[in-house]
Formats: structure tokens, C-alpha cells, sequence
């Protein structure tokens, strides 16, 4: 005999009904079959409501009772031809007027009791199984339909009553063997106590009734047909990436069902598992597809069978150093939880026995928290104990196999995950036989935990990036080309999936979950939202994607000032924008303490030299333990190019202009010639150095006439260009006249920094440095005699977004 259950989505329709019955001719004749259906979907919803409606004394519940009967009317009317329709509808009006009798005698007393629900919800699976079996009788089957609550015998827990076994399947067994039916159609979810009072096995139930059935009769099989293709390694809705499970153990089954799974509804499994009767989950509406197939385990190389997660936890703790050593603390706990018919989740419990920890519903967290301070009241006036600590707005996420006793680290890799992310871990807790991890969090991060979690342990070798880029100019222009043209490189040899999600720029942001197609990114932004930085940021982190990445092209002063809220929920930083490692030495070490605390990057390579590695070489050196005795460069590239152009026969102002039109220059010239810029990358330079120092302990020995730098806009600067052309002309000759040619350095040594222009002879390294190019001189323990130079390309759109690109693979890396 086999036995096959099928939901709510399985019958909601009269379609989905004859889909049914296309299934069951797909069964060959293997004796009997008992067919298990739950109600029309959505209509145990609206029962409760009906109930609900009349409690409260509202006479809409008329309403739902008439859109009930429409639906299974119309149902009727489509799967049966009118000369078959009058017995249906008038068995089908029976039930209803008991129904609306049955709601009317709430709506008059005003009360809605327990015994009294389970009465009203048992109507979905009574009228849905009177419609499947006439559609199997007019198809050809030889079909009946049988009431379960004949059959199952419950306790009077109404709302989730406990089957008493022994009767039960003496009831079951004897029915089906007197039986002469080849399909038997049974209302799922409903049952009856020894007096005859209608009870249900909770929601779900209909797959436990038919597990019920199945091993009552030792059948060869239990067919779940639901709407989808079995169980998942994760939940799809929450992650896009799950695959389906082709089998999995009963254990296995069992740990993600009771962890939020609802493929399948946890008491399921027992009863058929202790028959060894496999359970196979089948998609009504897909049936070729190979669905999940539950039984005993097979030998499987992944650790992992599948994750999956419990929203709306609340997490108690009960402690006190009164609680060292005394037994019976646990047992009160608990009894008290009992009382109140609290269903406890997960239990931790320290060593030192000096605290125990539980995860409850969060719906029943203020029931506990009385029932328990209740219970230890004695105990907490003596201050031997403290009142009972309540957290909500928690989650579990676990990770569940049968095979990850047999593989090292599984838990090491889940927690490091979880921490690289930034999402902390509350409590822990993992069963002795080690199929089942689980770890309480922040609700608002388990779709970000699922997924990283997913990703660790089924989809190897991608790993998704996400990123939030502000400033899209020629920086940050470059950057969206590169990544595009390198999409293809990352995926198949670095292994990343990098997805650019939000846009900003002065005017407009773009934000787009599944990322945004970087072929029309122009267009896109155009017709985005008017945000405010603090608007953008905290959508950034609403969104809560894993391994995201916030890059910032821009030389913001209010954007540098929120990289903080980022690193302390778990997100990168890269930047080229100096201005927040150039702040105050607190913000920067702040910064810098954060990245470590929260796991997350902050990376801003390009904001000396550009693409060139001057701060990752730096890094290098004083991480192996070398120590840095001075620095010499020349940073700014725009310097380099207006004093490498700057020859007899062209005026000053044409150098600077020319630097400009190239866009190696700031739009204000004077932020690069006034040596600011470059005072900012020595300070980076020393701070990264180990240096404590401020900017404003930075000597700048300025080339330019002050009526320059008090111009009042860009164009009068240009003008007092030309009547101080004779200061730089006179500077030129100077240096010419040596021998030498004019170079802006910066230099630091000893604690002390200092930037200028300088003249530098033949025999020093910055004598041939050309155009744009920067070069820098680290001399260290190591290199004392000869310095260590890095030398290239200082300044331009292509190079700086390269570094940023390369800060991006780096943090995606670590």
C-alpha cells in the first residue's frame, strides 16, 4: 500500500485538481492507495478568520463564509459537468450551514474557544476531500472517501493535540483491511478525542496524518506532493542560490524541518521513520522532476546536507553566582517553562554553571519572563540570582548533516563566515551528535547570513561581492569599464562574482538588490532618487548584503565622515578620497581599530601615488618587522607635470592650464599647488608609518605668492598667474643655472614632515622623473644603504581606478 499526501496548492484549484488525478493514473496498480488532501488553498486562513471575526463581534465574517462557498462552488462548476453538480453542492451546503451555525453561536456569545477553532478549521479538509474523491469516481478510480477523525484518536489539547498510537492505528489498520476501495481519500489535519470532539494536529498537519496512515499500514511508501521540487538547501525566497536536496537523511529531515523548513512539517518524519517507510517530496505541478527522496543516509562527501533558519526568537538567560554547584535550577527553569506550555528551541549552558541560556518563541517571551521571576522569585530577592534577562528581535540559523562529525572545521568555517561578515553571534549551541549547528543572531541579519553561509558550504568556487560605489566622474567611470571588462577573468580565475548594486553621484542614487546592468549605468542613474548621503547609507545598510564593499571616488568631506558607520556593520571601505586618513589622527585610528573589530576592510591604496603600491609596500615592510627611518617622494603627479613642462618659452600659466585640461590637476589648481594635497599623503605616509601626527605639524614651504592662494575663484588665480609670472620664471633660472631641475617633495624623518619645491641635481633619483610619474624613497633598517623606490604613473583616471580595482580583489580576498 502506498500512501500520498497532497497540499493545499495541490487542490486549490479545480486545474490543480486535475492535476491530481493526471498523477494518480501515472501510479501503477500496486493495491491500495489512501490519499491524504489538505483544505482548497488559503481556506484554513480564512476559517480562522470567520472565527475571529465573530469573536470580535463583526458581522464581516458573513463576508468570508460567502467567499468560502464561492470558491468551492466555483471549483465544483469547473471540475464537474452540471448533470453531476447537484449532489456536490448539496453535500457541499450541508457543511457549510453547520459552519455558518457554528460561527453565528460565536458571534452571539462573543467567545471563540479552542475546541471551538479546531471545529471551524476542520471544514477545509472536510469539504476539499469530498470534491477530490467524486473527481477520482468520475475519472474511472474506484475511489471513497473516509473521515480521519473515525481513525485518529487524540488527547483534548485542541489546537495541537497529541494522537494516542495504540488506538489509533488498531482504527487505521482494520479500516483499510476491510476496505475494498482502491483510492481512499482522507481529510489531512483533523482528528477526533475518544468522545467524538473534532481536534487538529496543528498547522502542517496534513502531512502528519498521512504519516500517520502510513505507518499504521507499513506502507511502501509516503508521496508528499506540495508545490515545490522538494526540500532545498536553503530556503529560495531568502537565498536565490539554493539547489535541491536529492536525498537526505530522516535525521537530516527532521533537524531542517523543526529549523524553519516547511517543505515538510517536523512530526512527519517520526512516525514513519521508526518503519523505515521512505518519504518521497514531489512537485504537483512539476512531477518530473526528482523531488527529495527521505531515508536512511547514504555515504555523501558535502559536510553539509543544508541551513536554514527560526525568525522571531527571544533569547533567556537565567544567572547568578547562587546557581554554582546547587542542583535543581535547570529543572525549575524548565517546569516553569512547561507550566505555560512554552516550547523551548535551543539550550546553552555555561561550565561554570554560573548561567543557563534558552531560545523561546518570541510571542511567548513575556509569559516566560513572569512565569520564571515567579518561580526564583525567593532566589532573586536574595540577589542570589538576577531576574530573568529577556533579548528579542533574535533568530537561529543552523547548518544540519548527518556527515559533519566526519569533517574537521565545519564549525570553524561557519563562525568564521558569520565573522567576516560582521553579523555576532549571541549563543551556540550544537547536539552530541554534532548534525546540528546552531548559532542565535540579529534578526535583521539572517538573509545576509543564510546567504554567506549558503555560499560557503554549496557554491564553491564563486563568491559574490556586492558593491556601492559613490562618484562616478573619470575615477569612478574608469572603474564600472574595468570591472566590466574584467567580469569574465574574475569569475573563471579568481572566483568572484562582483555585483555593482548602488550608484551615486551629486545629483542622483541608484539601488538595485540583483545589481545593476553596467551596459546602461548612465541612463539608469539619470532616473534615479534624490538621496542624501545619510539617506544612501542607510539604505546600504538595510539592504545588509554579504561581503559588501562601499567605494568612494569622490573627495567628499561629508562622505569620508561616514566610514564608520559602514566598517561597524560589517562593511569594506575602499577609497581614493584622502580626506578621511588625513583627518584627525583619532578619526583615522578609529577607523583603522574599527576595520579590525568588525572584520571588514578599509583599504585606500590609491590615495598615494594612485595605482602605484606605495602604502601596500609600506604595509609589507613594517608588518615583517623593518622599521622606517625617513621617507623622500614626489606625490602629486600634477606637480610633476606642470614643473616637468614648465621650460623656457611657456609662461607658468600655460603649464598649469595644460595640467588642468588633462585632468591631472584638482578643478581648483590650487588644492594641488599649494602643496595640500601633497601634506596630506606624507601624513598618510607616516601615520601608516606608526606616526601619530596631525596635519597641522606638517611644515609647507610654499612656492606660491599668497595674492595667488587668496584669489577669490579659479579665474582670478589664473589672472595673478600672470603678474607673478616673473616669481616663477625666476625660480626656473635659478634652478636651471645649477644644473638642476625644480621637484616638489615631501619628506619625513625623524617624527618631523615637511613638503616644498626643491632643486635637485643630476645624481638624485627624482631628476629624471617625467611627466605625471611619482616615485618614493622608503629608507629602513633594511635598506639604509640603497632606499627601496617605487616609482610610476602618480595621477590619471585609468591608473587611480586600477588601484581601487585592485583594493576591491583585496577585500573581496581577505
Amino acid at each position: 500500500m502506498q500512501v500520498l499526501k497532497f497540499g493545499g496548492t495541490s487542490v486549490g484549484s479545480a486545474k490543480a485538481i486535475e492535476q491530481v488525478c493526471h498523477i494518480l493514473k501515472q501510479y501503477k496498480p500496486a493495491g491500495q492507495y489512501a490519499i491524504v488532501v489538505s483544505a482548497l488553498g488559503g481556506i484554513t486562513d480564512k476559517l480562522i478568520r470567520c472565527g475571529q471575526l465573530a469573536e470580535k463581534g463583526q458581522e464581516a465574517y458573513k463576508e468570508v463564509l460567502q467567499e468560502i462557498e464561492a470558491r468551492h462552488l466555483d471549483t465544483i462548476r469547473e471540475l464537474f459537468p452540471i448533470t453531476a453538480q447537484s449532489s456536490q453542492i448539496s453535500q457541499l451546503k450541508k457543511k457549510l450551514n453547520a459552519l455558518e451555525n457554528l460561527c453565528d453561536g460565536i458571534f452571539q456569545v462573543a467567545e471563540l474557544s479552542p475546541r471551538t477553532l479546531d471545529k471551524i478549521m476542520s471544514y477545509g479538509e472536510l469539504m476539499s476531500c469530498v470534491i477530490v474523491a467524486e473527481k477520482l469516481k468520475q475519472q474511472g478510480f474506484s475511489a471513497s472517501c473516509k473521515d480521519s477523525r473515525e481513525l485518529i484518536v487524540t488527547d483534548q489539547q485542541f489546537g495541537h493535540a497529541t494522537v494516542n498510537f495504540v488506538t489509533t492505528n488498531h482504527n487505521i489498520a482494520q479500516f483499510f483491511a476491510q476496505n475494498t476501495s482502491d483510492y481512499v481519500v482522507l481529510p489531512g489535519f483533523v482528528a477526533a478525542t475518544a468522545d467524538g470532539e473534532t481536534t487538529t494536529l496543528g498547522r502542517g498537519g496534513s502531512d502528519y496524518t498521512a504519516s500517520i496512515i502510513a505507518a499504521a499500514v507499513n506502507a511502501s511508501a509516503l508521496d508528499i506532493w506540495t508545490d515545490v521540487s522538494g526540500m532545498m538547501t536553503a530556503d529560495p525566497r531568502m537565498v536565490s542560490q539554493a539547489i535541491p536536496i536529492s536525498h537526505i537523511s530522516y535525521v537530516e529531515a527532521m533537524e531542517l524541518s523543526h529549523f524553519g523548513a516547511k517543505v515538510i512539517y517536523p512530526p512527519t518524519i517520526q512516525p514513519v521513520m521508526s518503519k523505515r517507510i521512505p518519504i518521497w517530496i514531489k512537485n504537483t505541478f512539476a512531477p518530473e522532476d526528482h523531488g527529495t527522496l527521505i531515508q536512511d543516509n547514504e555515504e555523501r562527501s558535502l559536510p553539509v546536507t543544508g541551513i536554514s533558519g527560526i525568525q522571531h526568537i527571544a533569547l533567556l538567560t537565567l544567572e547568578g553566582s547562587g546557581m554554582v554547584g546547587i542542583p535543581g535550577f535547570s529543572k525549575r527553569l524548565f517546569e516553569s517553562l512547561l507550566r505555560e506550555r512554552i516550547n523551548v528551541i535551543l539550550i546553552t549552558q555555561s561550565s561554570s554553571e554560573h548561567s543557563i541560556t534558552v531560545g523561546i518563541h518570541e510571542a511567548d517571551m513575556l509569559k516566560a519572563k513572569t512565569a520564571v521571576d515567579s518561580e526564583f522569585g525567593q532566589e532573586i530577592l536574595e540577589k542570589r540570582i538576577e531576574p530573568l534577562q529577556v533579548e528579542k528581535d533574535l533568530c537561529i540559523v543552523a547548518v544540519v548533516g548527518d556527515n559533519m562529525k566526519n569533517h574537521h572545521g565545519t564549525s570553524g568555517k561557519l563562525f568564521g563566515t558569520l565573522g567576516r561578515n560582521g553579523i555576532n553571534v549571541r549563543a551556540i549551541a550544537q547536539g552530541s551528535t554534532e548534525k546540528n549547528i546552531s548559532a542565535v543572531i540579529n534578526k535583521s541579519d539572517i538573509r545576509k547570513a543564510l546567504n554567506v553561509m549558503h555560499e560557503t558550504f554549496f557554491e564553491t568556487p564563486l563568491k559574490q561581492i556586492n558593491l556601492f560605489i559613490a562618484g562616478v566622474g573619470n575615477v569612478g567611470s574608469k572603474l564600472l569599464e574595468q570591472l566590466q571588462q574584467q567580469e569574465h577573468y574574475l569569475r573563471n580565475e579568481l572566483g568572484l562574482q562582483v555585483r555593482v548594486i548602488g550608484l551615486a553621484n551629486s545629483k542622483h542614487t541608484l539601488v538595485a538588490e540583483t545589481g545593476i546592468v553596467l551596459d546602461d549605468w548612465r541612463t539608469q542613474l539619470a532616473s534615479g532618487a534624490h538621496l542624501s548621503t545619510d539617506d544612501f547609507v542607510q539604505q546600504i545598510k538595510a539592504l545588509n548584503l554579504r561581503n559588501s564593499v562601499f567605494v568612494d571616488n569622490t573627495a567628499s568631506a561629508d562622505i569620508a565622515a561616514v566610514y564608520h558607520e559602514f566598517l561597524q556593520h560589517g562593511i569594506s571601505v575602499v577609497t581614493c578620497n584622502k580626506i578621511a586618513c588625513s583627518s584627525d589622527y583619532a578619526y583615522y585610528k578609529k577607523l583603522k581599530d574599527l576595520a579590525r573589530k568588525y572584520n571588514a576592510s578599509f583599504l585606500f591604496e590609491t590615495n598615494v601615488g594612485a595605482g602605484l603600491p606605495v602604502i601596500n609596500t609600506l604595509n609589507d615592510l613594517i608588518r615583517s618587522g623593518d622599521k622606517v627611518h625617513s621617507i623622500e617622494a614626489v606625490l602629486s603627479g600634477s606637480l610633476n607635470f606642470v614643473f616637468n613642462h614648465f621650460v623656457n618659452g611657456t609662461s607658468f600659466r600655460q603649464v598649469v592650464k595644460a595640467a588642468q585640461d588633462e585632468g591631472y590637476t584638482e578643478p581648483d589648481p590650487r588644492i594641488d599647488l599649494s602643496g595640500k594635497d601633497v601634506m596630506r599623503k606624507i601624513l598618510i605616509l607616516a601615520r601608516e608609518s606608526g606616526a601619530a601626527i596631525e596635519m597641522d605639524e606638517i611644515t609647507n614651504y610654499s612656492f606660491l605668492p599668497g595674492a595667488c592662494l587668496d584669489a577669490p575663484s579659479v579665474a582670478d588665480f589664473y589672472e595673478t598667474l600672470d603678474v607673478h609670472a616673473g616669481h616663477f620664471q625666476g625660480l626656473r633660472e635659478a634652478a636651471a643655472a645649477e644644473g638642476k631641475r625644480l621637484k616638489f617633495v615631501a619628506r619625513y624623518e625623524d617624527g618631523k614632515a615637511s613638503v616644498g619645491l626643491q632643486s635637485v641635481g643630476v645624481d638624485h633619483p627624482f631628476y629624471k622623473l617625467e611627466g605625471k610619474d611619482n616615485i618614493v624613497l622608503y629608507s629602513t633598517s633594511r635598506y639604509k644603504d640603497q632606499p627601496l623606490i617605487v616609482k610610476g604613473a602618480g595621477a590619471g583616471a585609468d591608473v587611480t581606478a586600477s588601484g581601487i580595482f585592485a583594493d576591491i580583489i583585496r577585500s573581496a580576498r581577505l
